[in-house]
């Protein structure tokens, strides 16, 4: 029973609760991230009864993980769906996830019962993109907002998959808030959570994001779900990132690459082509990263240009900014490359995000070329982490990095010094220990 309301006060990044307003927040020490609500009180549940059991007794599902019919999906979420599993889908408007959403579903027909609920278009509606994108199934569609009709209608259909697009516009009438509240958010998503662990149904999640990239919502809805995945990608580019941030039942290492087409996403399984231009000018090196297990090939772009500033610009898109930082006072250190009166600018063709130190020397050999004028050799791949003493330190994987490289044509491998190296006809090997090694090798 209610005993009455009370006005607490929400941070709007991490969901901590004060009951004064905060200019910052103690939680995550954001500024003027307090939002009111009212909330009411409720008296404690009756004991359900529920004790604790050895876990050797433990009954484990019988059922396996279930393939979405989408390869790159499967790869992303570790081998398949897991049944009664939540997955938080979020990315920017328009980036696709609904299509994504209404795809998956219907390949899911052929293997279960479907409920796609929708709390942002009417039945019609979504006939409409299900007819724009080629795709049909048996599903159930479900155009409600009241999360106890969609419980109450998940309870008479029991579908094996629940899609809700999306969270944000589902409501509890048991919780106050206006719907797309913090409140209302976060009960919807513990709602979600009982009804899959309760039923066994997979249950997948559309999630808006705020301005900054993060799911809109407190920071505690990403730790409610079993998995969180990432849309990433320009909307005036075709290609789209799919990326795993948290997976309770596999690696968040793994990326799934698609394309926007007329028809919907398209998969990409050999996306290492769509990374590289080609072209042998000045500027440009070819690295090897590693995405989880998968090896791409990615071009890296410098250019340099007289600063009129006394503190000259340093901007990367793709790569650290800090990290760019470090390589130029490490080339400038060890290498003898003046570059302090020089505007640097680095850029990842594709858009895809350099994050592991292995394409350090790559960078770093991109803007030497760029500050030289001086083209890199052509159909040569660079491999290799930098140190701060301009020493090149060995990379996990290269084996496979290079078996890569050579299924692309790739026959010269600058890679750090090592015996283990595969015996690849073809691929001459420049084994490096140093920056400076490496400039000098290359004429540079």
């Amino acid at each position: 029973m209610a005993k009455g309301a009370k006005t607490v006060f929400f941070c709007g990044e991490c969901g901590y609760e004060s009951g004064k307003w905060l200019g910052k927040c103690p939680g995550c020490g954001s500024w003027n991230t307090m939002i009111e609500e009212k909330r009411v009180a409720v008296s404690s549940p009756v004991s359900s009864g529920a004790c604790a059991i050895p876990l050797s007794h433990v009954a484990t599902a019988s059922a396996g993980r279930v393939s979405s019919g989408i390869g790159e999906l499967d790869r992303v979420l570790g081998g398949g769906i897991v049944p009664g599993s939540v997955i938080l889908l979020g990315g920017d408007p328009g980036i696709g996830k609904s299509t994504l959403l209404m795809q998956t579903a219907a390949r899911l027909a052929d293997r279960g019962k479907v409920l796609y609920v929708t709390g942002e278009e009417s039945a019609a509606q979504l006939k409409l993109r299900a007819v724009r994108l080629g795709v049909g199934g048996d599903m159930l569609i479900l155009a409600e907002n009241d999360l106890t009709a969609v419980e109450s209608e998940a309870d008479r259909t029991k579908p094996n998959f629940i899609m809700i697009d999306s969270v944000q516009t589902m409501y509890s009438p048991d919780c106050s808030g206006a719907t797309g509240s913090i409140s209302q958010v976060r009960e919807a998503t513990a709602l979600l959570t009982r009804m899959a662990k309760r039923t066994s149904a997979a249950i997948f999640i559309v999630g808006h994001v705020t301005k900054d990239g993060a799911i809109a919502g407190p920071r505690i809805l990403e730790h409610m779900v079993d998995t969180v995945l990432y849309f990433e990608g320009d909307r005036q580019d075709s290609f789209r990132l799919l990326r795993s941030v948290k997976n309770r039942f596999g690696s968040t290492d793994e990326i799934g690459v698609f394309e926007m087409r007329s028809s919907g996403m398209a998969e990409i399984p050999d996306p290492s082509t769509l990374f590289i231009t080609g072209t042998d000018l000045a500027g440009c090196a070819v690295t090897c990263a590693m995405e989880g297990t998968r090896p791409m090939l990615v071009e890296v772009q410098a250019l340099l240009s007289p600063s009129p500033f006394s503190n000259p610009r340093r901007m990367a898109a793709g790569i650290d900014n800090s990290r760019l930082v470090l390589l130029l006072a490490v080339l400038e250190k060890k290498a003898s490359l003046r570059l302090s009166d020089k505007d640097v600018y680095t850029n990842v063709v594709g858009g895809l995000r350099l994050a592991e130190r292995a394409g350090d020397l790559a960078v770093a050999m991109a803007i030497a070329s760029a500050a030289s004028e001086t083209p890199l050799p052509s159909h040569t791949a660079i491999v290799g982490e930098i140190s701060l003493t301009g020493e090149i330190r060995p990379v996990n994987r290269l084996d496979k990095r290079i078996q890569e490289c050579a299924r692309l044509g790739y026959t010269r491998m600058i890679v750090p010094h090592s015996d283990n190296l595969p015996d690849i006809p073809g691929v001459k090997y420049l084994k490096v220990k140093s920056v400076a090694e490496s400039l000098a090798l290359l004429g540079i």
